[in-house]
C-alpha cells in the first residue's frame, strides 16, 4: 500500500445541516490492501460518512476521493469504483441466491459465468441445495453471503460495509469477516463503519473511533494480539461487557 495515495481519502470533511454539523472536520484514508474500521454509536455520523462516499450528499467543506475521483461531482464514475453492502441488502425476494447474482452483475456490467457464481457461493459458505432458492425464505446471515459473493465477483477496488455483523450469530460473523479478509487480500480498500468492536478487532488493520462527527482516537494492529479489546472497550465502551468476557 502506498500510504500517499489511498484509494479511499476524506479530507477535513464537514456535513452541516443550518447550525448543526453531523461530521465535523473528519480526516481518514484507506489504503489498497486494508481494512478500516470505523466505530461509533448511533448518531456519531458513521452512516453520513458512506452517504459522503457514495456522492449521496455533498460536504459543506473539505474534500472526498474513491479512487482519485470526487463522488459529488461525478457520482456514477466513483460508485463503480465501490461495492457497497447496506445493512439490510437489498435483494430480490422472488429471485433465486444464484439469480439475483446473476442479475446484479449484469447490472454492473461484469456478468460472470454459472462457473465463477458457483465457486464464489462456495468461497462463502452458501449450501449447494440454496442456490436456486427464492430468497424470501433466507436469513440475514446467507443473504449476507449472496451480497458478498457479488462483492467478491466484482473486481472492484473499493468495498464498503454498513454495519455488516448486525444481526449475524457468531459463526456467521466469522464466516462474513474470513470473506472480508480475501478482499483486502486481493487488494481492495475496505471501510467497515460498525459499533461491533469485537469484530472489528477481528480483522481491522486499523480503527477509528467516531463521537459527534469527529474521530477522536485512531489505533493501529500490532503484535499477535493486534488489539488490547479489554482496553478499547475501557476506553471507548464500545461493546457490552459479556462480550469481551467471552
Amino acid at each position: 500500500m502506498n500510504p500517499a495515495a489511498p484509494l479511499l481519502e476524506m479530507s477535513n470533511i464537514t456535513v452541516a445541516y443550518g447550525a448543526h454539523r453531523v461530521l465535523d472536520g473528519i480526516s481518514l484514508g484507506v489504503g489498497a490492501g486494508e481494512i478500516y474500521a470505523l466505530l461509533g454509536g448511533n448518531g456519531a455520523g458513521k452512516s453520513t460518512t458512506l452517504s459522503a462516499l457514495l456522492g449521496f450528499i455533498q460536504p459543506t467543506a473539505g474534500d472526498v476521493r474513491v479512487g482519485g475521483i470526487d463522488p459529488a461531482r461525478d457520482p456514477d464514475a466513483a460508485r463503480r469504483q465501490i461495492a457497497y453492502l447496506p445493512e439490510s441488502v437489498a435483494l430480490y425476494e422472488h429471485l433465486s441466491a444464484r439469480e439475483n447474482t446473476a442479475y446484479l452483475l449484469a447490472l454492473a456490467d461484469q456478468a460472470q459465468q454459472d462457473e465463477a457464481i458457483a465457486e464464489a457461493f462456495g468461497a462463502t459458505g452458501l449450501q449447494a441445495d440454496a442456490w436456486d432458492k427464492r430468497l424470501a425464505g433466507f436469513s440475514k446471515g446467507m443473504r449476507q453471503k449472496v451480497a458478498i459473493a457479488v462483492a467478491l465477483l466484482r473486481h472492484v477496488p473499493v468495498l464498503l460495509l454498513d454495519e455488516p455483523t448486525s444481526g449475524l450469530d457468531p459463526r456467521a460473523t466469522a464466516d462474513f469477516n474470513r470473506l472480508v479478509e480475501q478482499v483486502r487480500d486481493r487488494g481492495a480498500a475496505v471501510l467497515m463503519v460498525t459499533h461491533d468492536l469485537l469484530s472489528a478487532a477481528d480483522i481491522a488493520d486499523r480503527i477509528g473511533f467516531l463521537e459527534h462527527g469527529r474521530i477522536v482516537d485512531e489505533v493501529t494492529a500490532s503484535g499477535p494480539d493486534r488489539f488490547d479489546v479489554r482496553a478499547l472497550h475501557h476506553k471507548f465502551g464500545a461493546a457490552p461487557a459479556d462480550a469481551i468476557a467471552a
